[in-house]
């Protein structure tokens, strides 16, 4: 049975994340850039500004500030997707996939700005009167209740696409190739579900507490971390400085000769295979265009929804060109890619070790832990969020006992069989929220050139005073 769904949800990955697929996120992006005339890109140090508070108003509809959206959202996107995730993407695909991974996290941030600007844009109230936001809201609000079925299908895949079973499955497999095996403990399903248990016990303490809770944890623990891995990895790329030109040209390069990925792995051929590769590590990095990030930005306090795209666009830049190629590097100036069979967070923590013996993979597994752990949390509001659209915002809660009971299935489960699941799921809530994105496009932009207007004016008027 195991090895049953190990082969069907392989094979269902590789199907949904064909060509057009691939079109879909990546030329709707490009679409949605050329559209915006490279709004994000212009808008980028007011972005800085909007995140640090200048604009605040409390007393603007919504439950979390900026600030807290993003740290909810990235909470979400910088876990095990940019250490175990760019990982995988090197062993299978080589240097050249990280280039198509920044591909997809420049388009995507244009991706992000559109549609995290509809999920402010299109807000609506779930059954209990509460303002909510995010893809299955903006497919009501934007197109009418006729196209409800759409939103509904977006929820169901976003129930299955947030479960936590890969972020789990990762920490659980870094705690014992880290910690226990080094350390002469035996690892099986007995320490796995220890391991699963304690998640558990972290996990609904927060959880539980709901959005405000975890917008105040994610708030304090994201920064911190990736200030200590930036640390971690710039201690690797100094005592390698030597070879990071000649790692970082190898990543271009071979962007378009694909010597590592297997040319059956894809439709499309050895380079098809190695892009599709790229775009779907990237996606998993940092959601641009698979429309869980807007559920949480959909939730901040403002009355501008450009703001908050704005602030949702830098999302994928942090998570992806700047934590991800930390890790790419990390990986590839230690040259354990080429040394090693290990894959996914036990390749990172290798290169760690190789740099900082004794202790750098402990400093690593620190990153992991609080990487993954913070992702369970955001993860599981996604998910109480598509079941309260779909039965109920009284019922939300089953979806957080579901939720807990699944992060013991991680801990158990294997590799290829959360990775794949995860994909599906990920490229079927692509569609719903790239089409609905594109159609509404021209509506974000009415608003953006409305938002600069009043941005320009206030600024002559305060020049003028």
């Amino acid at each position: 049975m195991k090895q049953f769904l190990e082969d069907f949800f392989s094979s269902l990955s590789d199907f949904i994340w064909g060509i057009p697929l691939l079109i879909l996120l990546i030329g709707g992006g490009l679409y949605l850039l050329v559209l915006s005339r490279f709004l994000p890109f212009r808008f980028f140090g007011h972005a800085i500004q909007v995140l640090r508070g200048k604009y605040d108003n409390p007393n603007d509809p919504g439950q979390i500030s900026h600030f807290q959206a993003l740290t909810t959202a990235l909470s979400a996107t910088v876990g095990m997707g940019n250490i175990s995730g760019v990982a995988v993407a090197i062993a299978v695909g080589g240097p050249g996939a990280i280039f198509w991974m920044w591909v997809s996290a420049i388009v995507g941030m244009s991706t992000k700005f559109f549609t995290s600007t509809l999920a402010v844009l299109y807000r609506g109230k779930d059954s209990a009167g509460e303002l909510q936001g995010g893809p299955m809201y903006f497919i009501t609000e934007g197109f009418g209740k006729k196209r409800k079925p759409l939103a509904a299908f977006f929820s169901v895949c976003a129930m299955v696409g947030a479960l936590p079973v890969f972020n789990v499955n990762q920490l659980t497999q870094a705690v014992n190739d880290i910690a226990l095996v080094p350390n002469g403990i035996q690892t099986g399903i007995i320490s796995n579900l220890v391991i699963g248990i304690v998640l558990v016990v972290i996990t609904s303490f927060v959880i539980l507490g709901g959005l405000k809770r975890i917008g105040q944890v994610t708030a304090k623990m994201v920064p911190a971390m990736v200030l200590l891995y930036f640390v971690l990895v710039a201690i690797i790329l100094v005592v390698h400085i030597d070879v990071v030109p000649k790692y970082v040209s190898l990543i271009f390069t071979d962007a378009f000769q694909a010597n590592y990925i297997n040319p059956n792995a894809a439709f499309g051929g050895v380079l098809g295979a190695l892009i599709i590769h790229g775009i779907k590590r990237g996606a998993f990095s940092n959601e641009a265009g698979i429309g869980t990030a807007p559920m949480a930005h959909g939730a901040a306090k403002t009355a501008e929804p450009v703001r908050e795209g704005l602030v949702a666009m830098l999302g994928p830049f942090i998570d992806t060109i700047v934590v991800c190629t930390l890790t790419a590097l990390a990986i590839l100036v230690t040259g354990v890619w080429q040394t090693t069979d290990a894959n996914g967070v036990t390749l990172t923590a290798t290169a760690f070790e190789n740099t900082m013996p004794g202790y750098g993979k402990y400093l690593l597994l620190l990153c992991v832990a609080v990487f993954s752990i913070s992702s369970l949390f955001s993860y599981s509001y996604y998910g109480t969020k598509a079941l309260s659209f779909l039965i109920g915002a009284n019922k939300k809660k089953y979806y957080n006992y579901f939720y807990i009971v699944s992060i013991v299935l991680g801990a158990t489960a294997s590799l290829k069989m959360m990775i794949s699941l995860i994909d599906s799921f990920f490229a079927l809530m692509a569609i719903p929220t790239m089409i609905t994105t594109i159609f509404l496009a021209p509506k974000v932009m009415k608003e953006a050139r409305s938002y600069i207007e009043r941005l320009h004016e206030k600024n002559r008027q305060n020049n003028l005073s």
